[in-house]
């Protein structure tokens, strides 16, 4: 099996979802959701202006995002670590039992204990009329890592005209390097899913 892609900017989407720019619908959210970065301008780092670029791209505030995710991923944020002001990532997969809870089945002890429901492929949260019925068990990985500012762009001085632009960069480099990180961990879980 080839590698799985853990993110992606989903091109095609953002070109059918433009309203009135003609050009980008996530160029269009930028510029909707300026005052995410009113706090970074001309800042001398451009971790906070990429970490704004992301938030604008992903959901809440863009659903679907225009950076997409593979279907164990739940949720990934970018974030200005308060230590060093570097980039960290922190992201949400699915994850199988842990192999100390699959060598027995002592603990079940009778309660049909169900893992990650899924819809269509997708991992879902179980419906309540489910969690009434039987107890839920779904484990997650947490992952925390710094990701490389090497080619970041810097962070613009103001709202200028290639803001948008600007933000798209950051965006491909922010996929490219989490792609790095975690393809391999969620080609790895889909090949051994339990």
């Amino acid at each position: 099996m080839a590698g799985q892609q853990a993110f992606w900017i989903d091109g095609r989407s953002d070109r059918e979802r433009v309203r009135y720019s003609g050009v980008s619908h996530y160029s269009e959210r930028v510029w909707e959701n300026i005052g995410e970065f009113e706090e970074v301008w001309g800042d001398i780092a451009p971790v906070a202006f990429a970490c704004a670029a992301w938030r604008i791209a992903t959901p809440p505030l863009t659903s679907p995002g225009f950076v997409r995710w593979h279907r164990r991923i739940l949720s990934a944020s970018c974030e200005r670590n308060t230590w060093d002001g570097s980039l960290t990532a922190r992201v949400t997969i699915v994850s199988p039992l842990p192999a100390a809870l699959t060598v027995s089945r002592g603990w079940w002890r009778d309660r049909g204990w169900r893992d990650w429901p899924e819809i269509f492929g997708q991992f879902v949260e179980p419906a309540e009329q489910d969690l009434a019925k039987v107890p839920y068990l779904r484990p997650t990985l947490l992952v925390d890592a710094p990701v490389p500012l090497d080619d970041l762009p810097a962070a613009p001085d103001g709202p200028a005209h290639d803001l948008a632009e600007t933000a798209h960069r950051a965006l491909a480099v922010l996929v490219r390097e989490l792609n790095d990180l975690l393809a391999p961990v969620v080609t790895h879980l889909e090949q051994n899913p339990r």
